[in-house]
């Protein structure tokens, strides 16, 4: 395989792959050529392809200009039955972009430190082997996609997909501020350095959202964050009860005023969703007192939110990759736009 800005195709039969000449259905795997184990990977493949009787796979390199949206379409238009996507949470959203309303059913085959995506969906993280194998022969899952339409301070307009949760504000300051070197080696514990560094200078921004074509509101706000699912690294719930699937996208806004502000939201996503929202009783106990919660951290859902900064322009951050700085960002959900293999 060739480095970072190089593209690729390999024939699959060049590594073991089944010839058999009835044969017709065939997958396309897209993969980061900069990530560990794509050796593996390919011997892997080709191993699926003769129990599932597929043809030799075609296989895409990204490249640091397309990291997997002109190969997915270029996969999708060579007829394949089947694209997988081989990389970090990146390398999944640019394929799954690309795949996006095709039909075509995606697998995902995580090789980052983060794959958000791939761990709310219960592909396996940690054993490439077997989300080779759940990628060849697991069942289609419909999954939500994201569209952002982002606006910048120029005035030009770009849209993006998001599978997990796109951010203006402190998160996306974090995900600049995030060492690559340290990431590589801790994986998601390098953001928490990089929280640390960011929170004693950040400042709240002024924005104005709208959820569908409810009323306006206006938020001295740290962070708003839109999401797809809802878990954080670390296995952290920040969003109780999103589904991947609901047809709904989910809001949150983060809004303390000071260090108590910030010890409030910390205690609402870990104790609050992580502990007392499992049991009955804890349940109970949040509807017991919920006139008297304060609103250092609001939630939201519905199927578009619109969001405009009033002042200076925002970080802005998708599925953990940062974007530069926007004025505003219109969020739409495209319901069921994805079939995900999955295990049943």
């Amino acid at each position: 395989m060739g480095g970072h800005g190089e593209t690729g195709i390999v024939d699959g039969a060049e590594h073991g792959a089944s010839t058999d000449p009835t044969t017709t259905l065939r997958a396309a795997v897209i993969v980061n050529p900069s990530k560990t184990g794509v050796d593996r990977l390919r011997e892997a493949v080709a191993r699926a392809e003769e129990r599932q009787h597929f043809a030799p796979s075609l296989w895409l390199e990204t490249t640091e200009d397309d990291p997997g949206k002109g190969q997915a379409k270029e996969a999708i238009a060579a007829g394949v039955d089947l694209v997988i996507a081989a990389g970090g949470d990146g390398t999944v959203r640019s394929v799954a972009a690309g795949v996006r309303g095709s039909g075509v059913p995606l697998g995902l085959v995580p090789l980052g430190t983060g794959n958000l995506f791939a761990r709310n969906l219960g592909i396996p993280v940690g054993d490439q082997g077997d989300a080779v194998v759940l990628a060849f022969s697991g069942i289609e899952r419909p999954i939500d996609a994201l569209v952002a339409d982002v606006r910048r301070p120029d005035g030009t307009e770009e849209s993006h997909v998001s599978l997990v949760m796109a951010g203006i504000g402190i998160d996306a300051s974090m995900m600049a501020n995030t060492n690559p070197d340290l990431k590589r080696r801790v994986g998601w514990l390098a953001y928490v350095d990089a929280g640390l560094r960011v929170l004693p200078a950040a400042k709240p921004f002024r924005a104005i959202y709208r959820i569908d074509d409810h009323r306006q509101h206006r938020s001295r706000a740290s962070s708003i964050l839109v999401a797809n699912l809802g878990y954080l690294p670390g296995n952290i719930e920040l969003i109780p009860g999103a589904q991947p699937d609901d047809g709904h996208l989910d809001v949150v806004v983060l809004q303390p005023r000071n260090l108590f502000g910030w010890l409030a939201v910390w205690r609402r996503v870990t104790w609050e969703n992580g502990v007392l929202r499992k049991s009955p009783i804890g349940r109970q106990l949040l509807e017991m007192t919920a006139g008297t919660r304060r609103n250092e951290i609001v939630y939201g859902r519905g199927g578009t939110i619109t969001i405009s900064i009033d002042g200076e322009p925002e970080e802005f951050e998708i599925d953990g990759d940062v974007f530069g700085s926007v004025v505003g960002v219109d969020f739409r959900v495209d319901p069921s736009s994805l079939l995900i293999r999955v295990a049943e």
